[in-house]
C-alpha cells in the first residue's frame, strides 16, 4: 500500500539531529530534480532524471524545511485557529512528502544496494523527524486547545474530522507523556525503524538466495518447456551454466509445486521456502524478530497499553484484541476441519497411485490439481492459455472499470519509467476529463519486493490541487522473449484486487491530504480491493478477456462453468494458511515485554499448536522469519485485516448481485458513498452509508465453505 502523509508516520527526533538538519543549506538541492514538483502531467515523477545520489540531500532538506514550517506554526503568537494550525500542518512538508514517496516506491519496486543503504540511513532519521513534530509541546498545546472547543468552531464535517484525527494522532504518538518518557519513546521509535528496515532487506535478499537450483531438466519434469528454458537462462545469468534456477516467491507455497512431478524436487523447494530467515547465515531474521517484538511491546507499555496489538487495534475498525481473537478463533476449527477433509481427498489419490507416502506441504498443490481435475474435469493449465496478461488488463480489468464507472484508458509512451516493463496509462472519467495516471508494473524482478501492492506517487487533494498518480505492482514471472505472459487464475484475481486499490486512490475526492484515497484503517483498506475481485469471474467481463492467446477463441462455456463451480474448492487450505499467519501475527504482538521468548521457531510451533492450526500439510502463509506484513511494519498486528475486510466485501458482493451487478448506477453509488470519501469519516459509517446497515457474516461463511 501507499505510505501515509508524512505527518502521520510514527517516529522520533533527538536535539542533536534536529540542529544538524536545520543547518543544512538549501543550496544542496541545486540541480536536484526532487527539489521542486515535477513539471510533468499531474506531477508525475521524472524517473529519467532522478538518480540515487539525489535522495539523501532531498531528504535532509525536506526535513529541514518541514521543521522550520512546524516551528513557525508552534511559535505563532496568534491564537490557534483551524487554518493557522491544522491546515498549516497539512500544507507542510511538501518536499519531504515528494522525496519520501518516490524513494520508498522505488525501493520497493526497483531497489539496489545504494537505495537499501539510504533506507538504512534514513529510516531512523525519519522516525526521529516525525517525533520532533508529534512530541513538540507547543504544537500539541495548539492542537489540544482547538480540539477542546471543536464544537464551537463551525467546521464542516471533513474539517472537524481532520481536527479530531490530528488530536488522536498526537495522543497515540505520545504527546501526553512526560518529558522523560518522550525521550524513551524517541529511542524506541528509532530502534524499531532500524530493525524493521533490516528485516525487510533480509527478506528480499534471503528470497533471492533461496532459489532452487537443480542439475537436470528431469528434476523439473511437469513444468512447461518454456518455464524450464527460463530456469536454465536464470541459472546461466548467475554463472551456473548447465544448471536450472527456479526463483522463490515470498509466500510459503511456491507456484511450481503445482506442476513438479518429481517429489524430491517438490520437497527441496518447499524446504527452501519454509527455512527462509531461520537457518543461520547473514540473512537470518530470528534475532531481529525478537528485538522488534520487544521494542513494540515496550512502546505500547510506555503509551499505556497492555500490548502492541491493543495499541494498534484501537485505531482500527476492530478496535480491540478481543474482537480480533473472537473472529479468528471462531473460524480456526472449521477451517482446519475442512483442510483435513481436503487432505484425505488428496491422500486417496496418492494411495490410488501407490505413492507410499503421507501427503505433505510439498505435495498439496500438485495433488490438489489432480483432485480438481477429477472433480471438475479441469486443471490450472487448461485455464492459462485464456489468461494472457494484456487481455486480462485491458479487456478485463479496464473493461470492468469502464462498464461500472465509465472510465477509459489510453496508454502513453512519452512519460519516463524506472524499468522498461512498466506501462503508463492516462485515466479519463465518464465526462471525458482526465482523472488520474496509472502505472502497471507487472513482472517479477530480483530487486523487487515480493507479493502485490498498490502505491501512489501523488495523492489527490483539492487543498493542494493534486490528482492521483497511482501504481499497481504484481510479481508475474516474465516469460522468455517472444513468449506470451499467461497468468494463473490466482494472478488474474490479484490483478483485479490491486486495481481495486487503484480505484480507491483515483476516485478520491477529498480536500485534505491526510484523508486521501486509501488513508483509511488497515482493516478497511483491503475491502474495496477485495470487492473488485468479483468482476474477474463476472460472466460479461470474463467472456470479454478470457480468450485463447493463439486463436482468440473464447473460453469454452463448459470450462467457465467448471471454474465457477470450483470457487469453493480448496477453501479449507486457503483459510487455514491465512488464519495460521494471522494468529501468529496476533500472538507475537499480544506479548508484554517480559513475555518475549528466546526461541522464535519454538514459540511459533507452540503458538500454532495452542491455537489449533498446527496442521503440518498446511503451513502458515508466512512463517515468522519472512512475515514482512507483520515485521516490516505495514500490517503489524493487522494481518487479520484481509479477513475482516472480506466480511464487508462478501456482503457488498451480495448487494451488487441484488441490484443488477455490473451497472453504472451501482458503480456510481459505490463511488459516491465510499470510494471517493477516503478517510473523511469513520470507516464503518461509510459502509453503513453505502449498504444501509451493518455488515452480516453469512455471505463470508458461505464463500469460505464454513457454514
Amino acid at each position: 500500500m501507499n505510505r501515509p502523509h508524512m505527518l502521520v508516520i510514527a517516529a522520533a527526533l533527538g536535539v542533536a539531529f534536529s540542529q544538524t538538519v536545520l543547518a543544512a543549506p538549501a543550496a544542496a538541492l541545486a540541480g536536484n530534480p526532487l527539489a521542486t514538483a515535477s513539471s510533468l502531467p499531474f506531477h508525475y515523477p521524472a524517473f529519467d532524471k532522478i538518480k540515487d545520489e539525489h535522495f539523501i540531500p532531498a531528504f535532509n532538506e525536506g526535513m529541514r524545511q518541514q521543521l522550520n514550517e512546524i516551528e513557525a506554526i508552534a511559535n505563532n503568537k496568534a491564537a490557534p485557529t483551524f487554518d493557522n494550525t491544522i491546515v498549516a500542518m497539512e500544507k507542510s512538508g511538501a518536499l519531504l512528502t515528494r522525496v519520501q514517496t518516490v524513494f520508498y516506491n522505488l525501493q520497493g519496486a526497483n531497489t539496489n544496494d545504494k537505495l537499501d543503504a539510504i533506507d538504512s540511513e534514513m529510516s531512523p532519521k525519519l522516525a526521529a523527524h516525525s517525533d520532533a513534530i508529534f512530541l513538540n509541546p507547543k504544537l500539541w498545546a495548539r492542537v489540544k486547545s482547538l480540539y477542546e472547543k471543536r464544537e464551537s468552531l463551525k467546521l464542516d464535517a471533513e474539517s472537524k474530522h481532520l481536527l479530531e484525527r490530528y488530536h488522536t494522532d498526537f495522543v497515540r504518538a505520545g504527546a501526553k507523556l512526560s518529558a522523560a518518557d518522550k525521550e524513551k519513546l524517541k529511542a524506541i521509535n528509532g530502534d524499531i525503524a532500524k530493525l524493521q528496515t533490516a528485516f525487510t532487506q533480509n527478506v528480499l535478499k534471503e528470497t533471492n538466495a533461496s532459489a532452487l537450483v537443480v542439475d537436470s531438466r528431469a528434476e523439473l519434469a511437469g513444468m512447461s518447456d518454456a518455464a524450464i528454458d527460463a530456469a536454465a537462462a536464470a541459472a546461466k545469468a548467475k554463472g551456473m551454466d548447465g544448471k536450472f534456477l527456479v526463483a522463490v516467491v515470498n509466500t510459503s507455497g511456491q507456484p511450481p509445486l503445482a506442476e513438479l512431478t518429481n517429489r524430491a524436487t517438490r520437497e527441496k523447494l518447499m524446504a527452501l521456502s519454509l527455512a527462509r530467515g531461520s537457518h543461520g547465515g547473514e540473512f537470518d531474521n530470528r534475532e531481529l524478530v525478537l528485538k522488534i517484538a520487544k521494542a513494540r511491546a515496550e512502546k505500547a507499555t510506555l503509551l499505556g497499553y497492555a500490548n502492541y496489538a491493543a495499541y494498534s487495534l484501537e485505531d482500527q475498525t476492530a478496535h480491540d484484541t478481543a474482537s480480533v481473537n473472537k473472529l479468528l478463533g471462531e473460524l480456526a476449527k472449521p477451517a482446519v476441519n475442512n483442510a483435513k477433509k481436503e487432505a484425505a481427498d488428496l491422500q486417496a489419490v496418492v494411495d490410488a497411485e501407490k505413492g507410499g507416502f503421507q501427503i505433505g506441504a510439498a505435495d498439496w498443490a500438485y495433488y490438489t490439481d489432480k483432485v480438481r481435475a477429477q472433480r471438475f474435469a479441469f486443471d490450472e493449465n487448461q485455464l492459462k492459455p485464456y489468461f494472457e496478461l494484456d487481455n486480462v488488463l485491458t479487456n478485463g480489468v479496464f473493461y470492468a472499470a469502464n462498464k461500472l464507472y465509465g472510465l477509459s484508458f489510453k496508454e502513453r509512451k512519452d512519460l519516463p519509467v524506472y524499468n522498461p516493463d512498466v506501462r503508463v496509462f492516462d485515466v479519463f472519467d465518464a465526462d471525458g476529463k482526465q482523472l488520474a495516471i496509472f502505472l502497471a508494473d507487472m513482472y517479477a524482478r530480483p530487486n523487487k519486493q515480493g507479493g502485490a501492492w498498490m502505491n501512489e506517487y501523488v495523492s489527490q487533494s483539492s487543498l493542494l490541487g493534486n490528482h492521483s498518480v497511482v501504481a499497481n505492482h504484481l510479481n508475474i514471472p516474465k516469460p522468455p522473449a517472444g513468449e506470451p505472459t499467461l497468468l494463473t487464475y490466482d494472478e488474474v484475481k490479484t490483478a483485479f484486487h490491486e486495481f481495486g486499490h487503484a480505484l480507491h486512490g483515483m476516485f478520491s475526492n477529498v480536500k485534505y491530504p491526510r484523508f486521501s484515497g486509501t488513508s483509511v484503517p488497515r482493516d478497511f483498506v483491503e475491502y474495496p480491493s477485495q470487492v473488485n475481485e468479483m468482476w474477474a469471474v463476472w460472466p460479461e467481463v470474463l467472456t470479454n478477456y478470457a480468450k485463447h492467446y493463439k486463436t482468440g477463441a473464447p473460453m469454452p462455456k463448459e470450462l467457465l462453468d467448471k471454474v465457477l463451480a470450483a470457487k469453493k474448492f480448496n477453501q479449507g487450505f486457503m483459510t487455514t494458511e491465512y488464519l495460521a499467519a494471522s494468529l501468529l501475527d496476533q500472538r507475537w504482538h499480544q506479548l508484554t515485554p517480559a513475555q518475549i521468548p528466546t526461541d522464535v521457531l519454538g514459540f511459533e510451533a507452540q503458538s500454532l499448536k495452542d491455537m489449533g492450526v498446527d496442521f503440518a500439510p498446511v503451513p502458515p502463509r508466512y512463517r515468522t522469519t519472512y512475515f514482512s506484513h507483520s515485521f516490516s511494519g505495514g500490517y503489524s498486528a493487522g494481518y487479520y485485516a484481509y479477513l475482516w475486510s472480506e466480511k464487508l466485501d462478501a456482503d457488498t458482493v451480495e448487494w451488487f448481485k441484488e441490484n443488477g451487478g455490473l451497472q453504472r448506477k451501482n458503480g456510481d453509488w459505490f463511488r459516491a458513498k465510499l470510494l471517493s470519501r477516503g478517510g473523511t469519516d469513520d470507516a464503518m459509517n461509510l459502509f453503513r452509508n453505502f449498504r444501509g446497515r451493518d455488515p452480516v457474516i453469512e455471505p463470508l461463511l458461505d464463500r469460505r465453505g464454513l457454514k
